[in-house]
């Protein structure tokens, strides 16, 4: 009898595969296509069970699909620009170019002995030059129609770092690097376009019905279409220019309850303001300094100042609000301005109790009473109206917006406008490893585009010798002149090259369409994206589910106006899945001081460590974590069980939408029951036993039935039920009595259906049987659904309520039959101790009840 080595069996099957170059996608008319991508890694050195859960949940459906006939394409790259590498250039030395490649070197060899199918051909990293020449080029494409531009916008500077940091990069004020408070400061910034596209990418989102409504929710919020009145303050005693306060508000209705104005630290009066009173200035500095998130403005402390400016109230003009400036506003929404109505918003209702200021009630609840000094909450439940443009009448509060909207429009007051809280995509990043902006900055012509033929505009290494130094503060492209200065491509005379480089999002915005041709000369090549194009499965985690995909979204739709991809790719992913984490138990210790020593689980054995016996402190299941040391290498696994068990574990413990948890008790009993499946083939593969026509019969069905069962699982991406099955069907054939060639096809049909997950076992018992080339090139096998009608149903029995037992009868046979049948079951029997029952409850082909 043969052992099962997976350290020796998965090597020569990998090699067979490569060999046989059965995962190089090629185009063919004759067969349907499926493209089936995981979101591409960044490329941090190390792989870790995550990548293992990810990758193979796309592996088994790129199996699975090439088994049904499909053209296959199912690709890999590296999302490889971006600050971890230059930052590891500030804190080791060396350059981030040297350290993704060799980040990407490790990876690669790390995923190559897990063996998944996947087009190594059409692999590339986002910071090669190749790559990143066609992005600039499509910039170009969307710069000349009018899908780019540049202005002055607010940002987060690090003045030790010297760059932009984005909102989630400022933590309490400061940068997350250099600890250095951080300035808002006013720059030139590029800019996409992408609100131009609002409208369009809310609406489509209703046709994604392969996307997870949690998803589309999120990405709705994201843009956040809102309906509301835009109309001005007159202004009392404010500088000359300044005579009116734009202010829009989706909630008009409430604005006979306005006690008070306010504006952002940002708006133009605020601005004004701080120029010619110290006092002013001191508060927006102090504003500008605190978090920058909305999630950081909104949970803020309510930050005011009265300006000693006042506007009239539109509705009445002898009425006079008094205008603050106040740290919650966003510049980038609506106006930067607003008016505030304390008694139905909780934010106004905190600044107000604060301040002192006046709270007036609009409405109040249909039922029950009003609560004073409190708020009744901005809902759409129906509410009386105290103050409200139609009488006291009950509205919900949409039909009270509109009321006012009216109102306000018949009136002069203002007008009704659809906003959208979706901002431009602002994409200047004032660092080195990014793909370049092609302009050049002319003295006499402006901003000038670069040349195509001038492509790619490449990062600088160390051409000139002198290796860039990555210590000092600030953009390194900043200070190499002999990048910088160029010749301007209009006039020719002596210019100087844009030294901002492009937010990665950009490169992550249309690697999908990039995968379809990477070698071609312009971004996409026409017929190779128009075959593969869209992505029939996008899978990836739940953390990218707003601006990746939005950003993709509008890139393919950008994609499409400058001629790079077809009309019926404007939404690039047909289905998307969002997987669960990995989790593993948190195992520690404590120092001397009561601290926290975390251990790897490698190194703790029975509750001890493993060295010295010290008893260890074990914290429920997490996230992985490389702090925290609960982290798993999936090299150890392969190593100790192979890549079968670490793909089968993965996909069996729990749905793959949700988290799963990493056992070393757990990687041990998968090990064993593939060792055991193994054996089975073996035995198997032996057999001379002959032919048993019931028992044969009854194998065929219960073989068919996992086909059923399986098949649908991998279409539902339920594959822990697949996985379940696969067990079943072994224990099914363990134990049957059937005749040797029947076995042997059953065995074989098992092992197609364990193809997607465990594909190298799969081809060991495949070759074992007699199965013809290779188990994954063999047509994915059909359920006869003659052999899926059930002759018999098992029916339960419970005795006072609590399973006992069951039974297993005819389909079509009578009630009397079955309830002879259950009064001589043993457990019954037992039970009645030689009476009889009270009742007796025949559910015909559901269950019994036997009441004592």
């Amino acid at each position: 009898m043969s052992r099962y080595e997976p350290s020796q069996s998965e090597a020569k099957w990998q090699t067979a595969w490569n060999e046989a170059e059965l995962f190089a996608a090629r185009p063919d008319p004759a067969r349907p296509k499926y493209y089936v991508l995981e979101m591409f890694p960044y490329p941090s050195g190390r792989i870790h069970m995550g990548h293992v859960r990810n990758y193979t949940m796309g592996d088994v459906v790129a199996r699975y699909k090439a088994a049904q006939g499909y053209a296959v394409l199912h690709p890999m790259g590296w999302d490889a620009f971006g600050m971890p590498a230059e930052n590891a250039a500030m804190e080791r030395g060396g350059h981030p170019k040297d350290w993704t490649y060799g980040n990407i070197a490790d990876m690669k060899e790390q995923m190559r002995p897990l063996g998944f199918s996947l087009d190594w051909t059409r692999e590339f990293a986002t910071c090669d030059p190749d790559y990143y020449g066609q992005q600039q080029s499509m910039f170009l494409d969307m710069l000349k129609a009018g899908l780019v531009y540049r202005k002055n916008a607010v940002v987060n500077w690090d003045p030790v770092d010297m760059t932009v940091l984005a909102n989630e990069q400022v933590i309490d004020g400061r940068g997350w690097r250099s600890g250095a408070e951080v300035e808002r400061r006013e720059l030139t910034q590029w800019f996409f376009k992408i609100s131009d596209y609002s409208e369009e990418l809310l609406s489509a989102l209703d046709g994604l019905k392969d996307w997870p409504e949690k998803v589309r929710l999120m990405q709705a919020n994201w843009i956040g279409k809102s309906r509301g009145l835009q109309f001005a303050f007159s202004t009392k005693d404010a500088p000359d220019g300044f005579e009116a306060l734009e202010v829009y508000t989706t909630r008009p209705d409430t604005l006979l309850g306005a006690s008070f104005a306010a504006i952002s630290p940002d708006h133009p009066l605020a601005k004004h303001l701080e120029r010619h009173d110290p006092a002013i200035a001191e508060f927006v500095a102090k504003c500008r300094a605190g978090g920058t998130t909305e999630e950081a403005i909104e949970t803020a402390e309510k930050l005011g100042m009265d300006t000693g400016i006042t506007v009239r109230h539109p509705l009445n003009t002898e009425v006079e609000l008094p205008v603050w400036i106040a740290n919650f506003i966003l510049m980038d929404y609506g106006t930067g301005a607003i008016f505030g109505c304390p008694a139905h918003d909780a934010r106004d209702f905190e600044f107000a109790t604060k301040y002192g200021l006046p709270i007036t009630p609009v409405f109040e609840p249909v039922e029950g009473d009003y609560p004073a000094a409190e708020f009744v909450p901005l809902k759409s439940e129906p509410v009386r109206y105290i103050r409200g443009f139609a009488g006291n009448e009950i509205q919900t509060g949409e039909d009270g917006v509109a009321s006012a909207i009216a109102f306000c429009e018949e009136n002069g007051i203002g007008q009704g406008v659809t906003k959208f809280r979706l901002r431009d995509w602002g994409l200047s990043r004032q660092r080195y490893w990014g793909c370049p902006i092609p302009v050049v900055h002319c003295e006499s012509c402006g901003v000038v585009p670069e040349k195509k033929e001038n492509l790619p505009v490449a990062l600088p290494y160390d051409e000139d010798g002198t290796p860039i130094d990555f210590s000092v503060p600030g953009n390194p492209l900043d200070r190499h002149p002999s990048w910088r200065d160029c010749a301007c491509p209009s006039c020719g005379a002596p210019a100087k090259r844009e030294t901002d480089t492009m937010d990665t999002f950009v490169d992550s915005s249309w690697y999908f369409t990039r995968f379809t041709s990477p070698g071609a000369p312009t971004p996409t090549d026409p017929e190779e994206v128009a075959y593969w194009m869209n992505v029939d499965q996008y899978i990836g985690g739940i953390e990218h589910a707003i601006l990746h995909l939005l950003y993709s979204r509008f890139f393919a739709r950008a994609m499409h106006k400058t001629g790079h991809l077809p009309a019926d790719a404007i939404e690039p992913f047909d289905a998307l899945f969002t997987q669960g984490m990995v989790t593993h138990e948190i195992y520690q210790t404590r120092d001397e001081k009561g601290r926290a020593v975390y251990h790897l689980p490698e190194d703790v054995e029975d509750g001890k460590l493993k060295a010295t016996g010290e008893a260890i402190e074990t914290i429920p299941s997490a996230k992985m974590s490389k702090s925290k040391k609960n982290v798993v290498d999936p090299m150890n696994i392969i190593a100790q069980f192979g890549a079968d068990t670490a793909r089968f574990f993965v996909m069996s413990d729990s749905p793959p939408e949700r988290d799963v948890e990493w056992t070393a008790a757990g990687a041990e009993a998968t090990s064993k029951f593939l060792a055991r499946v193994h054996r089975i083939a073996d035995e198997i593969a032996a057999s001379e036993a002959p032919a048993d026509p019931a028992q044969d019969t009854a194998l065929l069905k219960a073989t068919h039935k996992a086909i059923d069962e399986v098949t649908r699982s991998i279409e539902g991406f339920a594959f822990n039920k697949a996985v379940a099955t696969l067990y079943g069907l072994s224990n099914t054939l363990s134990k049957s009595k059937a005749g040797a060639e029947a076995k042997r096809e059953a065995m074989k049909l098992m092992a197609q259906l364990m193809a997607p997950m465990v594909p190298h076992l799969a081809e060991e018992i495949w070759a074992m049987l007699g199965g013809t080339g290779f188990v994954i090139s063999a047509p994915w096998p059909k359920a006869d659904p003659a052999l899926l009608v059930e002759d018999t149903v098992t029916l339960p029995i419970q005795i006072n309520g609590k399973r006992r037992s069951e039974l297993s009868v005819p389909k079509d046979m009578g009630k009397e039959e079955v309830e002879k049948l259950v009064l001589e079951d043993e457990h019954v029997r037992k039970a009645l101790d030689g009476g009889q029952p009270k009742k007796l409850i025949v559910v015909p082909g559901r269950i019994v009840n036997v009441v004592i």
